[in-house]
């Protein structure tokens, strides 16, 4: 159990992680702007803490997704892994861990409230999983990257995080016209750390569709799912996503007359 008085009981409560050594546990709180403005106390900044903590984020939750998806290809895997393992995504935990309240930064950053932000924050959660990992260990730093991810996860394996959905009108657009989707920022509205965003993914001159979200993946995802709508294949996706097993027979056993056949 955490000290109470311990000026980390809250966080260590919030993480489920009682540090061993709390120094670590500020290091990984502590924010270069706040060294250079107290260059008497000989801080240690958390920037080789992130630096680790970026690499194990990114082994962890490699190994996760290996395990929960046997069957799919390096690709694939590749880009569930960026959408679990990013700036973005790190930023919104370190705003559900109320981290903002922890860090160590310089006045002019104390507020955290600048573009800088989401960086900060998201630097913070991946050092603190460095500091678990150094201060309890590997097996900590996995129970602990697991519980933070969980959601994002279980969303994951429901719905593939939209990964499928923009992975899916790459692959119509390329095969039918040539060229790949770019997303394009029309609009963008609300707070730094909750920023709403609107987007257009064309292809070539041509809007496919458009969509808006908290942050830009959920906006490129909606506005993937727009497109699809729009061509026409979203209900099909659903129905692959919802019935693979019957649709992969429907693809080797065609029913009578798809061949051809009178």
């Amino acid at each position: 159990m955490s000290t109470p008085n311990s000026p980390w009981a809250r966080l260590e409560r919030a993480l489920g992680v009682t540090f061993r050594d709390p120094c670590l546990l500020q290091e990984a709180l502590t924010h270069r702007s706040y060294a250079h403005e107290h260059p008497e106390e000989a801080v240690v900044t958390n920037e080789r803490l992130e630096f680790l903590g970026d690499a194990i984020f990114q082994f962890l939750v490699a190994d996760a997704l290996f395990r929960h998806f046997p069957d799919a290809p390096e690709g694939r895997l590749t880009a569930l892994r960026a959408a679990l393992v990013s700036t973005e995504s790190f930023a919104e935990l370190g705003e559900e861990l109320d981290l903002a309240q922890d860090v160590r930064s310089s006045r002019g950053e104390a507020t955290l409230g600048g573009r800088g932000r989401a960086s900060i924050l998201a630097g913070c959660v991946e050092a603190i999983v460095a500091a678990v990992y150094h201060d309890i260990g590997l097996d900590a730093a996995r129970r602990l990257v697991e519980r933070l991810l969980a959601q994002r996860l279980e969303r994951t394996l429901n719905e593939d995080v939209g990964v499928n959905v923009k992975g899916r009108l790459q692959e119509v657009i390329q095969a039918e016209r040539g060229v790949t989707p770019r997303y394009r920022v029309v609009d963008r509205s609300g707070p730094v750390h909750a920023e709403r965003f609107a987007i257009e993914v064309v292809a070539g001159d041509a809007v496919l569709g458009r969509g808006e979200g908290v942050g830009k993946r959920e906006a490129e995802q909606s506005a993937a799912r727009a497109a699809l709508e729009e061509l026409g294949l979203a209900d099909r996706d659903q129905e692959v996503r919802s019935n693979p097993e019957q649709t992969r027979a429907e693809r080797s056993h065609p029913a009578r007359g798809e061949e051809g056949q009178p």
